[in-house]
């Protein structure tokens, strides 16, 4: 393709300005349904379940699913945010218009997943402010809270751009993150800890990425994790790069860009 990078052309702010400003005005009312959602997984698991379930790892149960409800929901939106930014263009042909443009591709996902990372992030801290209305949340680690929520939003962001150029129906849209991120979520930790299953159970949940995601992010809380810190880290580092090179591929080749 013409706009595989920057080609040393100067940075077209105002095109990746534009984008951004697209997309983010679609974010109110996105921002609002996953809140609702978000607030009746609390007051169900939270505070009307949590007081009945046993403490996990020292930590009252509705404080303990915090990060994982939180990861949930990152997920979700920022798959489906970043995947319907860029199949919209495709779905109403203006995709045409948007690879004729004086814009890069590196500059096409940044405007794209930008304004994705935004929306996810804003959705996630907003989430956590209303968490603690039902629970008591403390963060041991902020700044690594907000490092992690970030890197794993970019991840999510950018896994959800790839699925955006793959699918060809909004049905295909929803199947990874429906049939596949969500049932990794909830076998990955989101409300227990993988240390209380039994063997061999443990080991085969370690295969499961998310597990490692939950567990650092639910570190940056409680200064406890159910793997190595580092072990997270590099995870997302992965996702990370591959979603990159997968990016640059599909630039590079223009699959399904252009169908």
């Amino acid at each position: 393709m013409r706009n595989g990078g920057f080609n040393g052309a100067k940075f077209n702010g105002h095109g990746v300005a534009a984008i951004y400003r697209f997309e983010m005005a679609r974010s109110t009312r996105t921002l609002w349904q996953s809140l609702v959602t978000t607030a009746l997984y609390f007051v169900v698991f939270g505070a009307a379940i949590g007081g009945r379930m046993a403490a996990m790892d020292g930590i009252s149960f509705g404080a303990f699913i915090v990060p994982g409800l939180t990861l949930l929901s990152v997920f979700m939106q920022s798959i489906f945010n970043a995947s319907f930014g860029i199949y919209f263009p495709k779905f109403t042909g203006t995709i045409y218009e948007l690879l004729s443009a004086p814009i890069s591709s590196l500059e096409v996902v940044l405007a794209y997943v930008g304004a994705a990372v935004t929306k996810s992030m804003v959705l996630a801290l907003v989430t956590l402010a209303t968490a603690t209305i039902f629970v008591d949340v403390r963060v041991e680690h902020p700044a690594m809270m907000l490092l992690f929520l970030l890197l794993i939003t970019i991840a999510f962001c950018l896994l959800g751009f790839v699925i955006g150029i793959w699918a060809q129906n909004f049905e295909q849209l929803q199947i990874i993150p429906m049939m596949i991120v969500t049932p990794l979520t909830f076998l990955g930790g989101a409300f227990y800890s993988t240390s209380a299953l039994a063997e061999p159970w443990r080991t085969v949940t370690l295969f499961n990425p998310v597990v490692y995601l939950i567990s650092g992010f639910r570190w940056t809380f409680f200064g406890k994790a159910d793997v190595p810190v580092w072990s997270s880290v590099i995870v997302m580092v992965a996702i990370i790069a591959l979603c990159l090179t997968g990016i640059a591929w599909v630039f590079k080749t223009g699959y399904r860009l252009k169908q």
